[in-house]
């Protein structure tokens, strides 16, 4: 129900700028690698929803949220498995220092607007495992993640990490890790997205009208908002499209309505929709709007894999020896996504959260026994090949 409405989502959370521009500016210095990972995340936003894409099923994907929580593992990727997560993302062009600088401008960026957009990254890590402290440092210094250590077995574990999702969300997606936790993750990368914009002019309730909209199963009655007025608007052969600004109007909503949504789809691509954009005009006319809100969560492993990031889900073939110590055995378990989003005639609020979970292919064994040498003790300095002892003494206090 609502599918019509499912693709605009993906442009609504990435994408903000004025209609008059294409997205792709070429720009002196980072700002040129800044664009192009943009544009990379988009045409990745793309190529993921493609393959996400259920029929008659509503979607919600925010490209960047899954992005970003990708671009943190990518850090500790190594290898074939560092080439593969590339490819799919995108950014093989762009060396990860520019990678990482650039996602770093874009949190910051975004954050500036003029509406609510808050972005939180975090780095939820087993105690006792030795992640690598380059690893780590990335993690905190581009994207301003939250670093904790957390042991998994506890029984509040899951619970721990959901709060932090939940607060990151503004209470609108309430968890994302399911307990008890498997006693071989290693490592949780979260991304959450929370979005809060009001219309530049918002629909009048007294406007609002219960009206016929046609699903695929048939017809459904919901009400829906009405406006005369000037806007940003898109027509051709098959398709109208309309802009719908929030704020001060940097931010908008692109709402795209094809005669058959199936054929729309295949036509998605960052280069078309740069022309799209070149190509709104200003115009008066007449909008109905249906109110909507829902949730949506997904694994994206099999979709993932399928664009071509077979070797990070891949146990015995996945390299992280970027991120922790027996790299070699640590692998991605699972990529998970969940999002909301509310329509109304005051504006937008929607969430996202993403998670990458890393696990090993077995722990290291505990230790036997354990020894602390905490009371008086004899040491000996012995030659195995000519067995000669070079020193001997004992020590009553280390101190001295």
């Amino acid at each position: 129900m609502r599918k019509w409405l499912a693709i605009f989502l993906v442009l609504t959370l990435l994408v903000g700028c004025s209609s008059a521009q294409p997205p792709q500016v070429k720009l002196p210095g980072e700002q040129v690698a800044q664009a192009d990972a943009i544009n990379s995340y988009n045409q990745f936003g793309f190529n993921l929803y493609q393959k996400l894409l259920k029929p008659g099923e509503n979607i919600l994907l925010s490209p960047v949220s899954v992005a970003l929580a990708l671009s943190m593992a990518y850090n500790g990727a190594a290898g074939e498995t560092k080439a593969e997560m590339a490819d799919v993302l995108l950014v093989a062009g762009l060396d990860p220092e520019q990678l990482n600088q650039s996602n770093k401008l874009l949190l910051q960026e975004l954050q500036a607007s003029d509406v609510t957009v808050e972005i939180a990254n975090s780095l939820w890590l087993r105690q006792g495992v030795p992640f690598l402290p380059h690893f780590i440092q990335l993690t905190e210094t581009y994207y301003d993640a939250q670093v904790s250590e957390l042991d998994f077995a506890r029984a509040d574990a899951a619970a721990t990490i959901n709060q932090w999702v939940k607060d990151n969300t503004n209470g609108l997606i309430e968890e994302i890790i399911q307990g008890p936790i498997d006693p071989l993750t290693i490592a949780f990368l979260l991304n959450a997205i929370y979005f809060q914009g009001d219309w530049s002019a918002p629909f009048a309730a007294s406007g609002t009208r219960d009206d016929v909209f046609n699903t695929p199963a048939g017809p459904v009655t919901v009400p829906f908002m009405h406006k005369t007025a000037t806007f940003e608007y898109l027509e051709e052969e098959g398709l109208q499209a309309i802009r719908l600004p929030y704020g001060k109007g940097n931010m908008a909503m692109y709402i795209f309505l094809p005669e058959d949504l199936g054929e729309f789809h295949k036509s998605l691509t960052q280069e078309q929709w740069a022309k799209w954009r070149s190509a709104f005009t200003s115009d008066r006319g007449e909008l109905a709007l249906p109110k909507f809100k829902f949730e949506y969560e997904e694994r994206l492993n099999e979709a993932l894999m399928d664009l071509g990031m077979e070797r990070a889900f891949d146990a015995f073939a996945a390299d992280f020896s970027d991120m922790v110590e027996r790299g070699d055995q640590a692998y991605i378990s699972e990529v998970k996504h969940k999002a909301f989003i509310e329509v109304d005639e005051k504006g937008t609020e929607a969430a996202a959260v993403t998670s990458v979970e890393i696990t090993l292919t077995s722990m290291p064994a505990a230790p036997s026994f354990s020894m602390k040498i905490d009371r008086p003790f004899f040491f000996m300095i012995h030659d195995q090949q000519t067995d000669v002892i070079l020193f001997m003494g004992s020590v009553y206090n280390p101190s001295e």
